[in-house]
C-alpha cells in the first residue's frame, strides 16, 4: 500500500512540475480535436494523465471477471503504461515522408547527444513492459528475457521509424538504451515476478483433502 501511495505522489508531483506545458494542449484535448493535441508530446502526455481513471476501471472490471488482482494490473499496467510512449516514439518529424531514412548502427555513439531528457525518455519507453511483463508472464520472469523483448520490441518501433519514414534517426543505442530501461525496472518488480510454480499444468486438477 506505501508502494502504491508513493507511485501515486510521485505521478502527480510531476504531473504539478509540468502542468504549464500540459496545460497548453488543454483546450484541443479536451474539445476533441485530433490536430494540436495528440499530434503533440504534451497532448499525449495530458490525456495519458487523464485516462489513468480509466485503466484502473478497466483493471477492476478485469478483476470481477475472475482475474487475481496481481494479473489484472500487470495486463493493464502493460498495455497503458507501454502505448503512449510508443506513440510519442513513432510521432512523425517535421519532414517526415521527405527525409529518406536514416540509420546509425555504431554503439554508444549517439548517447553523447540524446543528452540526459533523450536518455531518461529512452529508458522510460518499455520500463511498464519491463515492469509488469514478468509479473503478468512466469515465461519473462529473467532478467535476460525481459531485456531480449525490450530490445525485440525497440528493434521493431525503430524498424516503422525508417521504413515510414518519420523523419527519425533508427539508432543502436535507442535499443541499448530502450532495454536497459525494461530491465531495470523489471528489476524493481522482482519481487512480484510470477514464477513457473504458480502456474497450474493443463487439464489438472486442485485435489481437496
Amino acid at each position: 500500500m506505501k508502494r502504491i501511495l508513493l507511485v501515486v505522489l510521485g505521478v502527480a508531483a510531476a504531473a504539478f512540475a509540468v502542468r504549464r506545458p500540459l496545460l497548453m494542449a488543454a483546450p484541443a484535448c479536451f474539445s476533441g480535436r485530433w490536430h494540436g493535441c495528440y499530434d503533440t508530446e504534451n497532448g499525449v502526455v495530458l490525456m495519458t494523465l487523464a485516462g489513468l481513471p480509466l485503466a484502473v476501471l478497466a483493471g477492476w472490471v478485469l478483476t470481477l471477471s475472475g482475474r487475481a488482482v496481481r494479473t489484472s494490473a500487470a495486463e493493464v499496467g502493460m498495455v497503458y503504461g507501454t502505448a503512449p510512449m510508443v506513440w510519442l516514439t513513432l510521432m512523425p518529424g517535421p519532414g517526415a515522408g521527405v527525409v529518406p531514412g536514416r540509420v546509425s548502427l555504431i554503439p554508444l555513439q549517439d548517447l553523447v547527444t540524446m543528452g540526459p531528457l533523450g536518455i531518461a525518455g529512452n529508458l522510460v519507453i518499455f520500463a511498464a513492459l519491463g515492469f509488469f511483463a514478468p509479473i503478468r508472464f512466469a515465461a519473462a520472469a529473467s532478467l535476460p528475457r525481459v531485456l531480449a523483448l525490450g530490445a525485440g520490441c525497440s528493434v521493431l518501433v525503430e524498424t516503422a521509424q525508417y521504413v515510414f519514414q518519420l523523419d527519425r534517426v533508427s539508432s543502436v543505442d535507442d535499443v541499448l538504451v530502450n532495454a536497459a530501461g525494461a530491465g531495470l525496472a523489471a528489476l524493481a518488480s522482482r519481487r512480484w515476478w510470477r514464477h513457473p510454480s504458480e502456474v497450474q499444468p493443463p487439464g489438472s486438477r486442485v485435489r481437496h483433502v
